[in-house]
């Protein structure tokens, strides 16, 4: 199987030789890449990655082309690679050893991640420094409360070992603040990551934007932790993103995104 960019392998051929699910899989991950580049999100240039697992495979997962910008990623240059990090496409792409050790870790270990994102946007890279970390004073931050799990920085994920760390410092949460790194959230389709991201990225910037206010002597009001655990239950514990996608990839079809 050839697998390269959309210009030099039209998308019908590739179609044609993976089952429906991976062509799902593929198409709703290079979605997700578009939208994170259509909001602001892609600000490592290259780096940072969202991976998505092919359902019915021993593990095998998508991950985007090292080298590629989030805005050039479609359905048919995603790279398909096992959980030992091999490559099973025959493409032209590598893969980040760095975006490997962290995803593959997860789909490991996580049955429900079924996609995992990872970003280093100026908000969450600020909120990750911040020894409190995540702070809880709106309604839409208050669906992370005590959904947040915490890993300390250890340097450019390269170490293999880091993986149990990592999952260890998971445990069964679905969103972690990678400590002076940035955000992780996983979710039971790619839509349900992506929508978790787009929210923990709006609470971060709106805890950043009112930790400033408070330096012209303004004083911020937290709700009480009855009132937060209320919330959060209002909320449930159910995948999201499931009313969201379908308008989210009618943005890019308006856009004239090429995606797919």
């Amino acid at each position: 199987m050839t697998v390269t960019a959309v210009r030099d392998f039209p998308n019908s051929s590739l179609r044609s030789q993976v089952s429906e699910d991976e062509w799902r899989t593929r198409v709703d991950l290079a979605a997700a890449y578009r939208l994170a580049h259509l909001y602001g999100w892609t600000t490592s240039l290259i780096y940072n990655h969202i991976s998505a697992r092919i359902p019915g495979t021993d593990h095998h997962f998508l991950l985007n082309p090292f080298g590629l910008r989030w805005d050039e990623i479609t359905a048919s240059n995603l790279v398909k690679i096992d959980i030992d990090g091999n490559i099973l496409d025959d493409t032209p792409h590598e893969i980040n050893s760095a975006g490997y050790t962290i995803h593959s870790a997860v789909h490991l270990a996580r049955e429900d991640a079924m996609c995992v994102m990872h970003t280093h946007t100026e908000a969450g890279m600020a909120v990750s420094a911040l020894e409190d970390g995540l702070t809880y004073t709106n309604q839409d931050s208050m669906m992370f409360y005590g959904r947040v799990a915490y890993h300390d920085f250890e340097g450019l994920a390269f170490d293999l070992s880091e993986r149990e760390r990592l999952v260890s410092d998971l445990g069964d949460k679905k969103v972690m603040i990678l400590r002076n790194h940035g955000l992780l959230t996983t979710g039971v389709s790619v839509a349900d990551a992506w929508v978790q991201m787009f929210y923990l990225e709006k609470v971060c910037s709106t805890q950043l934007a009112l930790q400033a206010a408070t330096a012209t002597g303004a004083k911020i009001r937290y709700p009480s932790a009855e009132v937060c655990e209320r919330t959060v239950q209002q909320y449930g514990n159910q995948g999201c993103g499931e009313r969201e996608w379908p308008g989210l990839l009618r943005q890019l079809d308006q856009a004239g995104v090429d995606y797919q």
